[in-house]
Parts: structure tokens; C-alpha cells; sequence
């Protein structure tokens, strides 16, 4: 749980985390796109949100596809995505395109 913990506590993470809350899956990119931060910080921080099992990462061409292992996080920690989410300010929406 520390580490889980400790990759939602970031900032820019936990925006990751509710976009993806939000959208289902999206790929790196497009996430990126509206965050203010570099593409190599970026990339650690899907690392530390896959490695603390936050996220599943997909390969499908030349794209990365994120999405949150919601269902395994409430079996193992039932409600704290759900009170992270819900206590989080909320998410600047996802730029149209």
C-alpha cells in the first residue's frame, strides 16, 4: 500500500490518474499533451504509477496506451482509489480535438 500511496501523492500522478479515471485509457501522448511537464519527467512518472501497480501500459504500434488497474486496486485496497479520486481537486478537462 506505501507505494500506491506514494505514486498518488505526486501532483502530477494523481492528474494522470484522474484523467484516466475519467477517460477508461488514453494513450501517453495525449496525456502529455496538457500537462506542463517535460517529456522525460512525464515518463517517470507513468514508470512510478506502473511500477507501484496503478497503471497497466499497452503497446500498440508506435503508441503507449495507459489505463488504471482500478478493479485489482479495489480488491487489494477496497475504496481508496475511489477516496483519493474524490478528495483530489478536480482535473482540468482533456483538451478537444
Amino acid at each position: 500500500m506505501v507505494e500506491v500511496l506514494r505514486a498518488l501523492a505526486d501532483p502530477v500522478r494523481l492528474e494522470i490518474v484522474q484523467r484516466l479515471a475519467g477517460t477508461g485509457e488514453e494513450s501517453c501522448n495525449a496525456i502529455g499533451s496538457d500537462l506542463d511537464v517535460h517529456q522525460t519527467t512525464l515518463s517517470h512518472h507513468y514508470r512510478v504509477l506502473r511500477e507501484a501497480g496503478v497503471t497497466w501500459t499497452t503497446v500498440k504500434g508506435l503508441s503507449r496506451l495507459v489505463r488504471l488497474r482500478r478493479d485489482d486496486l479495489d480488491v487489494l485496497f477496497p475504496g481508496l482509489l475511489d477516496s483519493v479520486l474524490n478528495g483530489a481537486r478536480p482535473v482540468r478537462p482533456a483538451a478537444e480535438g
